[in-house]
Order: C-alpha cells, then structure tokens, then sequence
C-alpha cells in the first residue's frame, strides 16, 4: 500500500467553467490571464520577478495540457486533466469537499451588499453573548482594506471588525495583543454558533498586529469555523479504514476537523511546503497528506496581484523537484485547486472556472528502485 500526497493551490484555476456566466465569470482565467499578463510585461515588478512566466515543472506535469494551451504533439510527465465542479457555490468549503467527494448541492445563506450587511438580530445575539461593546465594519469587503479602514479605531474602542464578501462567510478582524487572540477565537466560536441558522458555511478569525493602517498586518493565526461536511468524505472513510490524514494548512479547519488526524501549519506558501515535506517522513503507507497552499488566494487572488501570484507559482514550481524526489514507489500525489480567483478580474471576489474543483491535476509516480 502507498502513501497519497494531495495539494491544493488555492484559487489556481484555468478558465471555462460552462456555467460561468451564471456567477458573472466568463471569460474569467486565473491562470490564462497571469500567463498573458507575464507575456506582455505586467507580471514584471522591481525586485520580485520580470518577464514570462516560468513554471517548468508544473508543465513537464502537463500543466499547459490540462489548460488547453499545449500543442497537439505536448506530451505530459504525468497523468493530467481538467473538470468543471458541480457545486453550487465558488467558496473554499464547497471547492474542498468537492474534491474529498462531497459536491455542495444546496444554496448557503450569504449576506446582502448593504450597509449594513448583518441583520441586527444576529450582531446583537452575538454582542449578548459575548460582552462585545459593538462592531465596526458591517459590510462587504477586502481584508487588509478593511483592516486599514477600521484597525485603529478597532484598537480604540475595543470593538472587533466584521465584514462579508460574496462567499458565505463572516470574517471577524481583531488586533492579537489590543482584543487578544484567544478572546477573537471564543468570539468567532460565539459567532459560529449563531450563524448557523442562517446556514453559513464558515465564520473567519482574522488577527492582526500593527499601530496604525501603515503597519497592520495579518497574520498566520488565521482560524476557519466551518459547519461540518453534510456526507462523509473521503477523510472520513480514509479514518475509518484505519488510516490517517494528515492536514498541513487550513485543511483541518476547512473540514471542521472531521477525519483528520493532525494538523500541521506555517506563515505563508514555503513555511507550508517545509510543513508538507516535514510531514511526510512521518506518514506510513496507506496514509493521506492534504494541503492547502492559501498565499495564492489571499495574498495575490483577492488583492488582484498578478506579479505577485506569479512569483507565487513559480517559487512553488520551484521546489516541486524536492516532493518528487521525496515520492516513495507506489505513492500519488495530486496537484489541484478548489476554485480560481482570477487576478486581472474585475471587483476581488472568487472567480468560477472549469477547475474550480480541480484547476489541474498533475500525478506522478516515482519509478520503482
């Protein structure tokens, strides 16, 4: 029995979702258009990188085949392909448990674009339960613009920020030292029990430090309170076959911790793949690896960074020969994506493409010996 390596590239989609037009996304190419963009120059940026985008790995792994951009004598390294999800949202819940085997077949509550986006029944149950003076925010919108707008008088008046986007989710921000970290946990823990009636698929922890909008930051002690999966998936009948899974980034989290067997985590896209290749000396065989590479997503998706997302994927690209070389005979691992977040789109939502549930699969399997 082997090992199963499985990697998540957060948000790497690659165009033509059929039912895009539905999610106001066609046309929408998180990978198309960072590579269009390098092509031309606008990936270029002083100190970080410059010129075509560069992913030699990835391609050898069929990358431009699973697109549809290679040529038709293009032979990949791997087995590759492509599919278009069923799932009825563009989030992360939904992207992940498609992928574990479990498509979202029902509508989440989201949260209207008004000001304010709460209802105040829900804030004040909220505000009750936990001895919150109030809160700021109360809309749709970027984190670290968020963040920037309402941080000091966060800090000043001890009320956390809430805000929405157009995923189903309440993202709660507070500052680690003024609020305090535990305290932002139990709040968002508060907050997640009272959301689910309104069926919210997950409440956001998002802890800063900083003084003023100049030097707030987020930062890694992120924490997702996601309802459980409605079915088992494929963490769950792994767990019960004996087996384990081991979770490195938000995958605990993403899954409520269901089926998941320990967890692994680091600050930003290398700390996470030191955290995989630490892990995998460690799983046995028969033993799943799950990760979830979030920078592409927050960093760069969302912030509508193409220069930054490229150097994103080509420092992952990178290091990808260290993973290959860790491959035992008889291992698998998978290279995907949950949905795209296609930087050179309009607004700073997720993008719907036809690999919002696998954006590429990329499988290689070490020669015996």
């Amino acid at each position: 029995m082997s090992r199963a390596i499985l990697i998540v590239l957060d948000s790497f989609g690659i165009g033509r979702a059929p039912d895009a037009s539905i999610f106001g996304d066609e046309g929408a190419d998180t990978f198309g258009h960072i590579l269009a963009a390098c092509a031309r120059g606008a990936g270029d940026r002083a100190d970080l990188r410059e010129g075509p985008l560069h992913l030699p790995n990835l391609e050898r792994l069929g990358l431009l085949t699973a697109a549809g951009l290679a040529g038709s004598d293009a032979v990949a390294g791997g087995l590759t392909g492509s599919a278009a999800e069923i799932s009825h949202g563009k989030d992360t819940p939904s992207g992940h448990w498609e992928i574990a085997g479990v498509p979202v077949l029902f509508d989440w509550g989201y949260f209207p674009r008004t000001i304010p986006a709460f209802p105040i029944s829900l804030i004040e149950a909220i505000r009750d339960d936990t001895c919150i003076p109030g809160i700021l925010g109360d809309r749709h919108g970027s984190g670290t613009d968020i963040i920037a707008e309402f941080g000091e008088a966060s800090i000043a008046t001890g009320r956390p920020i809430f805000y929405t986007s157009s995923d189903s989710v309440l993202q709660i921000a507070a500052h680690e030292t003024h609020f305090g970290l535990q305290r932002l946990y139990d709040l968002c823990e508060a907050a997640r029990r009272h959301v689910d009636a309104l069926n919210i698929g997950r409440v956001i922890a998002r802890p800063f430090t900083g003084e003023d909008a100049t030097s707030f930051r987020r930062t890694a002690n992120r924490r997702d309170y996601s309802v459980p999966p409605p079915e088992a998936t494929l963490l769950d009948r792994a767990v019960e076959a004996g087996r384990r899974v081991l979770a490195i980034g938000k995958i605990g989290d993403i899954f409520a911790h269901r089926g998941v067997s320990g967890v692994r985590k680091g600050d930003g896209n290398m700390a996470l793949f030191d955290a995989m290749m630490a892990t995998l000396p460690d799983a046995e065989d028969g033993d799943l690896v799950f990760a979830n590479f979030v920078d592409f997503d927050m960093l760069y998706g969302h912030r509508r960074d193409v220069p930054g997302y490229a150097a994103a994927l080509e420092a992952f690209d990178r290091r990808l020969p260290e993973l290959i070389e860790a491959l035992r005979p008889g291992d698998l691992a998978i290279i995907t994506a949950d949905h795209g977040c296609d930087p050179t789109w309009a607004g700073t939502d997720h993008t719907r493409e036809g690999e919002d549930r696998h954006a590429f699969a990329g499988v290689v399997s070490p020669r015996p010996g």
